[in-house]
């Protein structure tokens, strides 16, 4: 079934990339397209032999009818049609836009923190309806485009379910609909023969569990998730972003979401696991 994406978000926090990476899978692609030209552009692309047509909408042409197109485009073309909206911390996008020393679209008569803040109230009524949000504050090149292909291509049906694991000291996932803290749990990196290891490994899920508040902690985090994800999927939005965080996103977190990724696998289609800090050193 073709696919028709809305991409949009805060100016910098990777809307060109991600219509690349959906390019490079078969995607017609269109940039900074008006909102309005959105159901003439997809009917007239229904009928190609693309895998699916993508469009990304800036802060420039979000009108006060936008939020009415987006909801006469999902209506006319149904679940094929998703919203995702990129986001990133304000310091995040100041040093992108320091580094490319781009101009913010919105920065006639203001500053780009300014013209961030302004941004993100515009935008406050799309983020409300868009299906999928991704933050990409710590995310390099290669990890958006790994998410990105786990969303879209992953199981060929894309994902309802991510399991991701983060360290703390390097921010907490924006786009996490649920955070986890396991600081709680015994530490392997004070445990010298586990330190360079990562919560991948046998060695580092043996040694968690031998603590019974490993077994304690997964146990009612489980029976909380076999409650509150059927909910969420049903009534609140199609995709569920569940984030587990200890100190460095190295060993506790990594494998409490790798248990909570097999667990998870089990019982809903297109769940996916992803590690954003287990290669930083600490």
């Amino acid at each position: 079934m073709k696919q028709f994406i809305i991409v949009t978000g805060m100016s910098g926090a990777g809307k060109t990339m991600t219509l690349k990476v959906l390019e490079d899978f078969g995607f017609t692609t269109i940039d900074n397209l008006p909102p309005e030209l959105l159901p003439q552009v997809f009917a007239v692309l229904d009928n190609s032999k693309a895998r699916g047509v993508a469009a990304t909408v800036d802060v420039r042409n979000v009108t006060k009818d936008f939020v009415k197109v987006i909801s006469d485009v999902s209506k006319a073309w149904g679940g094929t049609v998703k919203v995702v909206f990129l986001t990133a911390s304000d310091e995040e996008l100041l040093r992108r836009y320091e580094r490319t020393r781009r101009v913010h679209p919105l920065s006639k008569t203001k500053s780009t923190l300014e013209s961030i803040t302004a941004e993100r109230e515009l935008l406050s009524p799309v983020l409300d309806m868009a299906d999928i949000v991704i933050d990409t504050s710590m995310m390099d090149l290669h990890q958006h485009r790994e998410r990105l292909v786990q969303e879209f291509f992953g199981d060929d049906g894309g994902v309802s379910v991510i399991i991701s694991s983060f360290g703390y000291k390097y921010g907490v996932p924006q786009d996490a609909s649920f955070v986890f803290d396991v600081r709680c749990l015994p530490n392997p990196y004070y445990v010298d023969s586990l330190k360079d290891l990562t919560g991948q490994d046998k060695a580092v899920k043996d040694y968690l569990m031998k603590f019974p508040e490993t077994h304690e902690f997964l146990r009612l985090l489980k029976n909380f998730l076999d409650f509150s994800v059927p909910q969420f999927l049903n009534n609140v939005r199609g995709q569920l972003h569940i984030a587990v965080g200890c100190t460095g996103g190295k060993h506790r977190s990594v494998a409490v979401a790798e248990w909570l990724y097999e667990y998870c696998s089990t019982r809903w289609h297109g769940v996916c696991a992803l590690h954003r800090d287990k290669e930083h050193s600490r």
